[in-house]
């Protein structure tokens, strides 16, 4: 019993965190507008500094393949928090482009090169392997109700103080103030992670040469790359869900007043519901992560290419809204899980940390490209066209989703039937 609360406590502890510390480079879900007013931002240079976030991401993750199972979570999770606490306070005072593209860069340095991975090996390490669908769903989900709070806070606060520049700076510290507070409670209330030091024999090995024999383990595991692969494809249309913003306010002509609360529901709110789906039927359903992220891949590529050709000019602001809400859903309840067949390529434990790294490298990666490619062409091709371009691109990414997944099931048969062979 005692184990299970601290467990619970553990995952609620994380679930926070991860529900706060994205709320600054996500900005743009609930003041993409905004951003453009009062920032003086195009399309193009949103896109851009977002691809400036993708950049440092991919290639800093190379160094969190040794960081996140070098150092323990407790050093970790609070810096990163409180460091970006502080680049959210110097972003408040609206900084030239190259400030904005500093910033961007800064944030995810500590959000997704030192604190993402680490909360992946810390909730993959929480639990067995059939609870791990419900464990990455259920933080997909938390992380969604925290954000959610987070964000209709700020959204309320940008309105108090009269939704203009001053209301934006104001957003801008709230979110910073509270990421950094997350992060000073997350050094009392995390424990120290025991960091193994000793070979198979009991000999004293240092920490350095068990991560760095870590790191090329997982550097030579063939199927964390596909599973990186099936990341990368999922979050290529991930990416996309940020246009629907767009698309419903100048296609559907969505009032301004809606936008910012469209823009949080679409992309927070639909964790709570993405997430539990995704985990339930991955250990209740599909008994595969793998398994499932394929067929709904499928579904993702047909509901979007029905999508594509509706004639939207004839449909409502509702409507719209329900259609887009309706295939992120698809899309969350695949973000939540996409993580787990980490578990199901059977990855030792001990190099949880690299293989995370990994994966994040590869699988996120569309950030150096995709908000920019996807900004760009709707500054090309205004109007509907743009958007059709984009969506069609976003079919595309999900028929390579599909393709991967098939490899990635074949290697896992392989490499059970190799197992029961021994």
């Amino acid at each position: 019993m005692k184990k299970n609360l601290k467990k619970i406590f553990t995952f609620i502890v994380l679930i926070i965190g991860g529900g706060t510390i994205f709320k600054l480079s996500s900005l743009k879900d609930a003041f993409y507008i905004p951003m453009q007013e009062f920032m003086g931002l195009t399309h193009t240079q949103i896109g851009l500094a977002l691809s400036v976030y993708g950049v440092v991401q991919t290639f800093g993750n190379f160094a969190s393949i040794y960081i996140s199972d070098r150092f323990s979570k407790k050093k970790l999770i609070p810096l990163s928090l409180i460091s970006i606490g502080f680049v959210g306070l110097y972003m408040s005072t609206f900084p030239n482009y190259y400030g904005i593209l500093l910033s961007w860069g800064l944030l995810s340095l500590f959000g997704e090169v030192i604190y993402w991975p680490v909360l992946l090996k810390a909730v993959r390490l929480l639990g067995s392997s059939d609870e791990q669908g419900r464990l990455f769903g259920f933080l997909e989900a938390g992380r969604g109700v925290v954000d959610t709070i987070v964000a209709f806070s700020a959204l309320g606060i940008f309105s108090l103080l009269g939704e203009g520049a001053n209301g934006l700076k104001g957003a801008i510290l709230f979110f910073s103030i509270t990421i950094a507070s997350v992060g000073v409670l997350s050094y009392f209330l995390l424990e120290d992670d025991k960091i193994i030091d000793t070979n198979s024999q009991g000999e004293k090995i240092g920490k350095n040469k068990i991560a760095w024999e870590g790191v090329k383990t997982a550097l030579k595991t063939k199927e964390i790359w596909a599973v990186s692969f099936t990341i990368f494809s999922i979050y290529s249309v991930y990416c996309g869900l940020t246009y629907f913003i767009p698309f419903l306010k100048e296609i559907y002509g969505m009032p301004v007043a809606l936008v910012g609360a469209y823009g949080i529901i679409n992309q927070y709110g639909l964790k709570m519901i993405g997430g539990p789906l995704g985990g339930v039927l991955v250990d209740k359903k599909f008994k595969s992560s793998t398994k499932f992220l394929r067929i709904a891949l499928a579904v993702s590529a047909v509901a979007m290419t029905i999508f594509i050709f509706l004639p939207h000019e004839t449909f409502n602001t509702y409507l719209g809204m329900i259609l887009t809400l309706g295939f992120g859903v698809i899309i969350f309840s695949m973000r939540a899980v996409f993580f787990a067949p980490i578990d199901e390529i059977k990855v030792p434990k001990e190099i949880s940390g690299a293989a995370m790294s990994i994966a994040c490298i590869l699988g996120y990666s569309p950030q150096m490209f995709a908000f920019t490619l996807y900004g760009s062409i709707l500054d090309k091709f205004p109007g509907i066209l743009g958007f059709r371009i984009v969506f069609s691109f976003m079919v595309g990414f999900s028929l390579l989703g599909i393709l991967v997944t098939t490899v990635l099931l074949k290697m896992i048969k392989a490499k059970n039937e190799k197992e029961k062979s021994i």
